[in-house]
This record gives structure tokens, sequence and C-alpha cells, in this order.
């Protein structure tokens, strides 16, 4: 994998083959930052990354220049990776081995994207409880956004706060806000 824009435009990270992992496609990735780079001045970004795995999102985050990224995996592995290639490159990731959805019912900040890439063959509900914790319990911050990365089998277009969902390749990404601004710029909710 590769970080694609920023800082580290360019850096190879190489993970060890033994992580339980499906890392985001860089195809998928830059065109998830294009979008994200309409809505956000990544400089002053409080980021959650739920299912981190290789940290592949949290490393793209801090290239753009995010304030601070906590990067959430429940594989001590994964946790184990995040923390060296972070300190490393001297990214300001805090990485947390956790069940995610206990991480989600407990933890008390608010951020400003969300971005959760569960595995692919969770059920439906899995999916919905992501969402609905972070919104239940506050977590993110008021002109934010929740990214849920997931299959065609999955659809989260039924939830409230559903603002959009993009297709590339065999990925698709929901996107979630508490307001939007609609095609002539007024605000919603």
């Amino acid at each position: 994998m590769r970080i694609i824009s920023g800082k580290y435009k360019g850096r190879r990270i190489v993970a060890p083959k033994n992580l339980p992992v499906r890392p985001t496609t860089d195809l998928s990735k830059e065109s998830l930052f294009n979008i994200l780079n309409h809505h956000f001045n990544f400089s002053q970004l409080r980021i959650l990354d739920l299912f981190a795995g290789t940290g592949n999102i949290s490393y793209e985050f801090c290239s753009r220049g995010a304030e601070s990224v906590v990067a959430v995996d429940a594989d001590y592995g994964c946790v184990n990776f995040i923390k060296q290639t972070a300190r490393s490159f001297e990214m300001d990731i805090t990485p947390v081995k956790s069940d995610v959805y206990k991480f989600l019912e407990k933890h008390k900040s608010s951020y400003d994207v969300v971005f959760a890439d569960p595995p692919y063959d969770f059920s439906q509900k899995q999916f919905e409880k992501i969402v609905q914790l972070v919104f239940e319990n506050e977590l993110l911050e008021e002109t934010g956004m929740i990214v849920i990365e997931h299959s065609a089998q999955t659809n989260l277009e039924h939830l409230e706060h559903f603002r959009e969902k993009r297709k590339y390749g065999s990925s698709i990404f929901s996107f979630f806000e508490l307001e939007w601004e609609d095609e002539e710029g007024e605000g919603e909710e």
C-alpha cells in the first residue's frame, strides 16, 4: 500500500502478510479523499478509524495534516503494526486494541470524521449498529461525517442521517451527516 497525498505522498508501507485485513484499494482511497477534500480542511480534523486494519486510512489522514487519529482494531498484530508505523513516520495516531462495538459504547470523545471498514461479510445489523452507536453516543461533531466502506450486499440507505453512497470497483462508501447543504447551499437537517 502507498500514501497517495500529503506530506508522505508516495511512501510505501508493507504490512505483514499474516494480518487479517483487506486494505482499501488506492483507487477507492483516492476517490474517498477527493470527496472529503470538498468538505473539510484536514489540518483541523480529529479522526476515528474503526476496524483500522493496517492503518491505511489513518496514515492518509495524517499525511494530509489531520490533527489527530484514533485507530481502533481488535487484532493485536494490526494495532502493533499501526503503532510501529506511526512511530516511524512521527504521526499522531493513537492505536487502540478493542472490540469496535465496546469502544463505541464506552468512548466519550467526538470526531470530525468517523471512518469504518468492517469485514464485508458482516451482517446488515452489524453495519447498522456502527452508525447507530456513533449517533447515540454523540461521537460525531455537529458538522462531521461518518463514512462506512462496504460491499454491494450491504445497503445502509434506509438509516437516519444517510446522505449518499459512492461505488468504486467492488467497494461502496456510504456517507452519513447530522446536517448537510443542499444544492443551493442551504442547510438542512
